[in-house]
């Protein structure tokens, strides 16, 4: 007769360790993604609320790692560092003409009609340039909840976030998702109600997600 060896209780426990932490692992993943991927099923899949306002970007954009983001010191910013939030992102040169200075008015507007979802937004404002923002532009970016401002070299915005044909970067609206990804371009002078529906769209979603802003 042959005889076999019975298992080894502790080798099973730390077997059986090591599966419910990987379980475990699983589970805090997908808690963490399942907001959002529900955001992208509802915005692309169901649309629930039928076309949308804005030009929807597929496939989504990743925000590029190299991304040579700085501060308006001069300090760098990591690009990691803009995800976990939406990104109401325009992006404007320094000088900041009146057209300008509408388009970030209609920013904070847009952020504060979406009531209760607010929170779930970051206003974000990329500058193309070196150029120094005059004192009086500084102080209203800064006033409520301030606008998150950086530079970033143009080619590398350009190579990013792309105009619709005939327009530039400046004349939209970009949302970039909470992952890094740009999925939403506004049309040209947007009517405020309506790209508010759009951004409706894909917050309805993340009713369990929510980070208060940067």
């Amino acid at each position: 007769m042959s005889v076999h060896s019975l298992p080894d209780p502790g080798a099973m426990a730390a077997q059986q360790r090591t599966r419910a932490g990987r379980l475990s692992m699983l589970l805090v993943v997908l808690a963490c993604a399942a907001p959002v991927i529900a955001s992208y099923f509802s915005f692309y899949v169901l649309k629930l609320s039928g076309k949308p306002y804005g030009d929807l970007i597929e496939p989504t954009v990743e925000l590029p790692a190299a991304l040579a983001l700085r501060d308006l010191a001069g300090r760098p910013v990591a690009a990691e560092s803009l995800k976990g939030q939406w990104l109401l992102t325009l992006v404007q040169d320094s000088n900041c003409a009146k057209a300008c200075e509408d388009r970030l008015y209609m920013q904070r507007q847009l952020r504060e009609m979406l009531g209760k979802e607010r929170d779930k937004v970051d206003k974000l404002l990329l500058i193309p340039d070196d150029a120094p923002l005059r004192p009086e532009l500084q102080q209203a970016l800064a006033a409520g909840v301030p606008v998150t401002v950086l530079r970033a070299p143009r080619e590398q915005l350009q190579a990013w976030l792309k105009p619709a044909q005939g327009q530039v970067l400046q004349d939209h609206f970009y949302l970039i998702d909470p992952m890094g990804r740009w999925m939403l371009r506004s049309p040209v002078d947007p009517v405020p109600g309506k790209l508010k529906n759009d951004l409706n769209r894909v917050l309805k979603a993340n009713a369990s997600w929510d980070k208060p802003g940067r």
